[in-house]
């Protein structure tokens, strides 16, 4: 598998990682059994990268991949963790805590949960509005220091606080919604890391299965499926974004992929310091994904792609508005 660098700092990882929240989160019921097969499986097809946070199924999903990579030589794999998100015993979401002490307590936990002496890329989910974006980058590097972190990462921040958070340590790349749908990236976030050296980890690049091709009009979230308040995925709104895939669906079908591969593709097209996430929670979403790197995108691709879905042609907003104002000022 080609692999990509993580900016001028961080580790150079496979071209696309994977995701593994779905595995315990937020979708609905999975099979822990085809998660660890599905984590194997990516491993033995090239993938370095996986995602995880250690918020995802309250440290559930930190001891699925601590089991699947059990016995695997540790230099076939990074791990990539999020901290800081809060959450109630009935998994709703509290807020965020990146003090100090609360990263080390995070961190200490997650290096249990994993069975790991290290954790590859360590970052904040949030911004915290009430920690200096300093401070909580400050106690990451004195993880780093102390050898428990290798690099530092962000989630989800603005320009300016990856300005600020750069400042103190190096970050080796951005962890943030990037897909045909979702390209609010552009216009300064994007710039800012490059000019900085700093990688962009896209997540949600089939936008959680909304232009993967598979979602229909009835398709029903299972119970805990966050998708099922999600603006995207509602009425009028949803009639629109699946117009949007079945124009989408007609460029993947001329080029002989599916919408899921072009969808991926695309993300893969706009820079050699990205790198996709997929969220397959099951091995064959994971094989259709990997086709992603079979093929190139002509310059007659894209402005296909860019007539099918242009910038801006989503309709509603990413999470529904309790999350969206968790979010950094800069990135709602």
């Amino acid at each position: 598998m080609d692999t990509r660098a993580l900016g001028t700092s961080g580790p150079t990882v496979s071209a696309l990682g994977l995701g593994c929240m779905g595995m315990s989160d937020m979708y609905g019921p999975a099979d822990r059994a085809e998660g660890i097969a599905t984590i194997h499986a990516a491993l033995d097809a090239g993938v370095t990268l996986l995602d995880t946070g250690d918020f995802y199924g309250m440290g559930h999903n930190e001891m699925l991949i601590g089991e699947a990579v059990r016995g695997i030589p540790r230099d076939r794999f990074q791990v990539s963790v999020k901290f800081g998100a809060l959450r109630a015993p009935d998994g709703s979401w509290l807020g965020y805590d990146a003090r100090p002490a609360a990263v080390k307590n995070f961190l200490a936990h997650t290096l249990s949960r994993l069975g790991l002496d290290h954790i590859d890329i360590y970052r904040p989910a949030r911004l915290d509005p009430n920690v200096p974006i300093e401070d909580t980058i400050g106690a990451v590097a004195d993880m780093v220091k102390a050898g428990y972190v290798r690099h530092i990462g962000l989630s989800e921040m603005g320009a300016d606080t990856i300005r600020r958070a750069a400042a103190v340590h190096p970050i080796c790349d951005l962890q943030i919604e990037y897909a045909l749908i979702s390209r609010g990236i552009e216009e300064s976030i994007l710039p800012a890391c490059r000019e900085l050296g700093i990688g962009i980890t896209a997540y949600g690049v089939l936008s959680r299965g909304l232009i993967s091709g598979h979602w229909k009009k009835d398709s029903a979230g299972a119970t805990g499926d966050f998708r099922a308040h999600s603006p995207r995925f509602q009425g009028e709104n949803l009639d629109h974004n699946l117009a949007l895939v079945e124009e989408l669906r007609r460029v993947a079908a001329a080029k002989g992929v599916s919408v899921a591969q072009i969808a991926i593709a695309w993300v893969l097209s706009r820079g050699s310091d990205i790198v996709p996430l997929v969220g397959a929670r099951r091995r064959d979403r994971l094989t259709e994904a990997l086709g992603a790197l079979e093929f190139d995108l002509t310059p007659d691709d894209l402005a296909a792609i860019e007539r099918a879905v242009p910038p801006g042609a989503a309709a509603g907003d990413r999470y529904a508005p309790q999350q969206m104002a968790m979010l950094d000022s800069e990135r709602r």
